[in-house]
């Protein structure tokens, strides 16, 4: 029986999982969370999904597991692959908290005050605090990955995997891949790993769906 991903198309964090998956040729299907329409934020989400009321969250038989980079992990356990050399487990495992913290968390809200909020409700004060913030995220992957192919080690790790999902969207934050020159070719050698989509044809869910 397959892996099955509760997701969403706009959803980064959903992205980050749903990536791996396909590119590691794992058996999955997207589960449709109805994010713009309050199903995560529903009674019956959070007794049968998700307490926290997010998503991605991973069904393989009969666990159930929450949090992006949990669920990462989870798959490298399991299938062996995205994990990097034995000796940079701790290493990938610091990337992946940076980013969560630090990156998608930052281009995730600015993302959705930017696109996803009537335009009169866009607090732009809030705007340029993250804006700045992304920045700054942006001025560490960039400087880490001058000389390098990819994040940690000689391949790429869930540590690629993890700081690049919001990267793809089209949606204007701030972030403009020319002004970026290691970071727009490091995403462009994720976006030619066979295997690779696009967020919104990977999972269901898309702006156009609403428009």
């Amino acid at each position: 029986m397959s892996m099955r991903l509760h997701c969403f198309g706009e959803s980064g964090h959903s992205y980050k999982v749903a990536l791996m998956m396909e590119l590691a040729g794992i058996d999955w299907e997207p589960v449709f969370v109805d994010f713009f329409n309050g199903e995560a934020r529903s009674t019956a989400y959070r007794e049968t999904v998700n307490a926290m009321g997010e998503a991605p969250v991973l069904v393989d038989g009969d666990l159930k597991l929450s949090q992006s980079g949990v669920i990462q992990q989870y798959l490298v356990d399991r299938f062996g692959k995205f994990g990097g050399a034995p000796d940079d487990k701790y290493e990938v495992l610091r990337w992946v908290l940076w980013d969560n913290h630090k990156l998608s968390s930052q281009v995730g809200a600015t993302r959705f005050l930017m696109n996803f909020l009537p335009p009169d409700k866009r607090p732009g004060e809030v705007i340029a605090f993250l804006q700045g913030r992304c920045k700054a995220a942006f001025s560490v992957l960039e400087n880490h990955l001058q000389g390098r192919d990819w994040i940690v080690g000689e391949g790429p790790t869930v540590a690629d995997l993890s700081c690049c999902s919001y990267l793809y969207y089209p949606e204007p934050f701030g972030f403009d891949r020319a002004d970026w020159p290691h970071i727009d070719a490091w995403l462009t050698r994720i976006s030619a790993l066979p295997g690779w989509k696009h967020p919104y044809d990977l999972m269901p869910g898309s702006p156009a769906d609403r428009a």
